[in-house]
């Protein structure tokens, strides 16, 4: 079972870090490359712990479609989505936020297991993890752009704007 880690720096605090890591809005925006979008569960603003969402996306030149599912959130230090439904065996996906000096160091630990058995093991070893490698470290570098660009401007859905005026 392959295990991909990937860490960086962001130049941010690490509540804004944990809430755009979370944010389906920008999870949509940072993986533009793959067309990704949600079209089940939560399809818009912040997930929590027990949420699920249902992404379509073109990886690999083919469409596809993926559930996973909130698992374990504290926030915001780190949250682990799991995958429930789609290409994979199985996927286990941990963010974790650690408070640097200058801002937040972001590490996501993905471990997964390939269908198809043998032939699913001959894919990682030729293509499938460094595909998987590179998707991470991409999403994770837009994800820096935009926490260090807006600075805890972070786009909400409607319903998270509604939450926080009844809150006041």
């Amino acid at each position: 079972m392959p295990i991909i880690k990937h860490e960086i720096h962001i130049n941010a605090p690490i509540h804004i870090c944990f809430d755009l890591a979370r944010n389906v809005d920008v999870h949509t925006e940072t993986t533009a490359k793959t067309k990704e979008r949600a079209i089940a569960g939560v399809t818009t603003g912040l997930m929590e712990n027990g949420d699920t969402v249902t992404w379509e996306a073109v990886h690999l030149g083919i469409k596809q479609k993926l559930t996973a599912k909130i698992i374990a959130m504290d926030r915001p230090y780190n949250f682990t989505d799991v995958m429930v439904k789609g290409a994979f065996h199985s996927f286990t996906h941990t963010h974790e936020f650690i408070e640097s000096d200058a801002g937040t160091v972001m590490k996501d630990t993905f471990s997964y297991k390939s269908p198809f058995g043998f032939l699913g093991k001959m894919a990682d070893r030729l293509f499938l993890e460094q595909y998987m490698k590179n998707f991470i470290a991409d999403r994770a570098k837009e994800l820096k752009k935009i926490a260090e660009r807006n600075q805890g401007h972070i786009k909400t859905s409607k319903l998270d704007h509604i939450k926080t005026v009844n809150a006041k």
